[in-house]
């Protein structure tokens, strides 16, 4: 349960950016295995080890993030962090209520994990909220 939880929050992010990415047109030019492009989100104490866990990632093409629309990109750009705390946390409640051993344990961590990747994400000048502001002319 708790590998699978993992899992889903390793690669939802950069799934999340790809589908909804093309979805509205955008390319990309390559993945990539790595740690997280934003380590200024994280506590002092996490910032090391979430840089070097092997997290998906994606890089868009230049020239396709030029010619989409500044709406488009800030969706892109938002779907990425919001499928973190939505799709770990949907598996776990999944979890819970199918009568999982520790569900319940894992449902609630997942939901306090969520909330403060958020708001992390949400104050970090680096992290993809901030990004889909900067897309939309929003510092």
């Amino acid at each position: 349960m708790i590998a699978g939880w993992v899992l889903l929050y390793f690669c939802c992010h950069a799934v999340a950016h790809w589908v909804v990415g093309r979805i509205l047109g955008i390319r990309f030019a390559f993945y990539t295995v790595g740690g997280t492009a934003n380590p200024e989100g994280w506590p002092a104490g996490l910032r090391w080890l979430f840089e070097h866990l092997p997290f998906f990632g994606v890089q868009t093409e230049k020239a396709s993030m030029q010619a989409a629309s500044p709406v488009a990109r800030a969706i892109m750009w938002f779907a990425g962090v919001t499928s973190s705390a939505v799709v770990p946390t949907l598996g776990a409640l999944w979890a819970w209520r199918s009568g999982v051993p520790w569900g319940k344990l894992l449902f609630l961590a997942a939901v306090f994990w969520a909330l403060g990747s958020l708001a992390s994400n949400w104050t970090s000048r680096a992290g993809d909220f901030s990004k889909a502001r900067r897309a939309l002319g929003n510092p």
